[in-house]
C-alpha cells in the first residue's frame, strides 16, 4: 500500500523565454514548490480555472507569448484566486497598473529573492491551510 504524499505549494510560472523559465522552475523546485510552467498567458489561464485554488504563487513576465500580457493575467489570477501572491516582473515599465497586492520586480532580479518569496508565500499558504483543517472551537 502506498504513502500518501503531503501536499506542497505550487507556484505557477508564466515566461516566454524557455532559459529564463526554466531557471526560475529549478530554482522554486529546490525549494520544495511543485511548479507549472507555461509559455503564455493563455496557457496560464486554463490552469489558473482548473487548479486556481491549489495555486499559492504566479510568477509571470509581462511581455509574453500569446496575445495577453502578464499584467492582464494578474487580474485574471486574481479572479480565479484572490489569496494567490502574483510576482510579474520586466526589464521595461510597467504598460499599466497591476492589481492590489501584487508585486513589480524590475529585471534583473536576484535568484534568492525568487526562492524567498516562494518559501514565504507557501509558509502563509500552509499556515492558511491548517486554520481552515481546524474545527471551529
Amino acid at each position: 500500500m502506498g504513502q500518501s504524499k503531503p501536499f506542497r505549494a505550487t507556484a505557477l510560472i508564466v515566461e516566454d523565454d524557455p532559459m529564463q523559465r526554466e531557471m526560475i522552475c529549478l530554482l522554486l523546485e529546490e525549494s520544495d514548490v511543485d511548479v507549472i510552467e507555461c509559455e503564455s498567458a493563455e496557457a496560464a489561464e486554463l490552469v489558473l480555472e482548473n487548479v486556481g485554488d491549489n495555486v499559492v504563487m504566479m510568477m509571470t513576465d509581462v511581455h509574453l507569448a500569446g496575445n495577453m500580457n502578464g499584467v492582464e493575467l494578474a487580474y485574471i489570477a486574481r479572479k480565479y484566486n484572490p489569496g494567490i501572491g502574483v510576482i510579474v516582473t520586466s526589464g521595461r515599465p510597467l504598460p499599466q497598473e497591476l492589481p492590489d497586492g501584487a508585486q513589480f520586480w524590475s529585471k534583473p532580479w536576484a535568484p534568492l529573492d525568487v526562492i524567498r518569496e516562494a518559501e514565504r508565500m507557501a509558509y502563509a499558504w500552509s499556515i492558511d491551510a491548517q486554520s481552515r483543517r481546524r474545527p471551529p472551537a
